[in-house]
C-alpha cells in the first residue's frame, strides 16, 4: 500500500508518458490539478499528484519538510519527506508500467525542491526531465545532487524576478550548477512573483512536448 495520499488523472488512451507534480508548501495534492490540465490539455499523459507527508502545528496544509531558512530544509524532516517520496515514485512506476525514462518530475516552490531532490538524488533512477516552477535545489547536509549521470537531462527552470517568497537568485544558482554539469537547461525568467504565470505555462507546454514525444 502506498504511504502517500495522492490524486491521479489518467491519460486518454495509451499514455505517452507520466507527469508527477509536487505541490508547494502548505497545500495538498489538489493544488496543481489545474496546472496539470493547462500543461496537458489533450490528456496524453498519466498525471500523478502526491500529497506531502508532514503537518506542523500552527501551519496550514501539508509539507514535504520543515523550513528554518528559505532554500535550506530542516535535515530530519527533509529525510522523512524525501524517503517517502522516493518510495512513492518507485511504487507508481512499478504499478503503472511507465518507466522513469518516460516520466517528468515537476512542481511548484517546495514541490520543485522535491523534484530536484528525487530527480537528482544519488542512486535514484534517471528520469526524462525536471520541470522547476519557482523553486530551488535544496541545500541540506543529508543530501547532495548526483550530476555526473545526468548529463544531457532536460530541465526547464521558470522563475519570477519579483518573487518575494523565493528570490530569483535561487533560480540563477540552479541554472549555473546544472548547466555547468552538462544538463540540458532551458531557463525562463519573467517579471512576475511567486507564481506559475501564462508565460511559464506556454514554455512548459512546448518543453513537455519535446521531452515526452
Amino acid at each position: 500500500m502506498r504511504e502517500l495520499t495522492y490524486a491521479e488523472r489518467p491519460a486518454v488512451g495509451d499514455a505517452d508518458g507520466m507527469l508527477i507534480l509536487h505541490h508547494g508548501r502548505g497545500a495538498d495534492e489538489n493544488e496543481l490539478l489545474g496546472l496539470a490540465d493547462a500543461l496537458d490539455r489533450v490528456h496524453r499523459l498519466h498525471v500523478v499528484l502526491p500529497r506531502g507527508p508532514l503537518t506542523f502545528p500552527d501551519l496550514d496544509g501539508y509539507h514535504w519538510y520543515g523550513v528554518r531558512e528559505v532554500g535550506y530544509p530542516e535535515p530530519e524532516t527533509f529525510q522523512v519527506g524525501y524517503a517517502a517520496l522516493c518510495r512513492f515514485h518507485d511504487e507508481i512506476w512499478n504499478s503503472s508500467d511507465i518507466p522513469p525514462a518516460r516520466t517528468v518530475l515537476g512542481g511548484f516552490s517546495m514541490g520543485t525542491a522535491m523534484s530536484y531532490a528525487t530527480g537528482l538524488g544519488t542512486e535514484r533512477p534517471r528520469v526524462a526531465g525536471i520541470l522547476a516552477f519557482s523553486g530551488a535545489i535544496p541545500t541540506v547536509a543529508s543530501w547532495a545532487p548526483e550530476l555526473q549521470t545526468r548529463a544531457g537531462m532536460p530541465v526547464l527552470i521558470t522563475h519570477g524576478r519579483t518573487d518575494q517568497a523565493l528570490p530569483i537568485e535561487f533560480a540563477h544558482r540552479a541554472r549555473a550548477l546544472l548547466g555547468d554539469a552538462g544538463l540540458d537547461v532551458n531557463y525562463l525568467e519573467s517579471a512576475g512573483g511567486h507564481e506559475v504565470d501564462e508565460l511559464a505555462i506556454g514554455q512548459a507546454i512546448q518543453w513537455l512536448a519535446g521531452v515526452l514525444r
